[in-house]
């Protein structure tokens, strides 16, 4: 996908945007590969894979939920900053928070930010599990969403208890998506949430699976959890 297929596609969606916002992904691009070369940021460095499995990918959540709003969004390990960076572009309303465990990846985002002009966005550098139980942050967002983060049973843990209640959490998965959703089942009970919408679409170009989950906060998150970094991965909530 070349820039003007990207603009294009985007275009088809509903999407409009500005010459200021092509430049803003022009920009995004070329840091990215940039500091690719001194740190591991992502294994797709060529333009067209970036503005398709990067870019268009992080900004389908879009297509399906509503992002217009002056919503509060948490990207919880959001490595190079999928996908709320490319939301954030196409929705400057957004106030973003991203979480990362990585302090390199938190001084790229900065960087990026300003090269960007980027306002109403904040890095965190923490454990996800840790970064939930801070009462400045937990329970505080109308969006949490990750992308290729961990399996759901895991995510679930990480991200729910960010969500204020009535927010939603927004999951962007690939295609073994349904075995993830079983797993998580109980999870997502426990951590106060439920499921109100479920998307499934391909990628144009490659027509690789996506599904989108989004679950609603419908009470609060018992306060045990998360719990203390790298249980939740070794022995999630099943």
């Amino acid at each position: 996908m070349n820039e003007e297929q990207f603009i294009q596609a985007l275009h088809e969606k509903g999407i409009e945007l500005t010459i200021n916002q092509v430049q803003q992904f022009r920009k995004y691009f070329e840091l990215l590969v940039e500091w690719n070369e001194k740190m591991n940021l992502t294994a797709i460095t060529d333009e067209p894979a970036v503005y398709l499995k990067h870019f268009f990918d992080s900004i389908s959540a879009s297509f399906y939920e509503d992002f217009t709003g002056s919503y509060s969004v948490c990207d919880v390990g959001a490595g190079a900053g999928f996908p709320s960076i490319p939301l954030k572009i196409c929705f400057p309303n957004l106030k973003v928070t991203i979480v990362d465990s990585l302090n390199k990846r938190i001084q790229f985002l900065t960087h990026l930010s300003k090269e960007l002009q980027l306002s109403n966005v904040n890095f965190v550098h923490a454990r996800a599990e840790e970064f939930g139980q801070n009462s400045k942050y937990r329970e505080s967002y109308d969006i949490v969403t990750a992308r290729a983060v961990a399996r759901l049973s895991v995510l679930a843990e990480l991200c729910v208890p960010l969500v204020k209640i009535d927010g939603r959490f927004i999951a962007m998965k690939a295609a073994s998506a349904l075995d993830e959703l079983k797993d998580a089942k109980k999870a997502l009970q426990i951590l106060g949430s439920e499921k109100n919408a479920e998307y499934s679409f391909l990628l144009p170009i490659e027509d690789s699976e996506r599904t989108l989950y989004v679950f609603s906060k419908t009470k609060s998150t018992p306060k045990r959890y998360p719990r203390k970094p790298g249980i939740p991965n070794k022995t999630p909530i099943i």
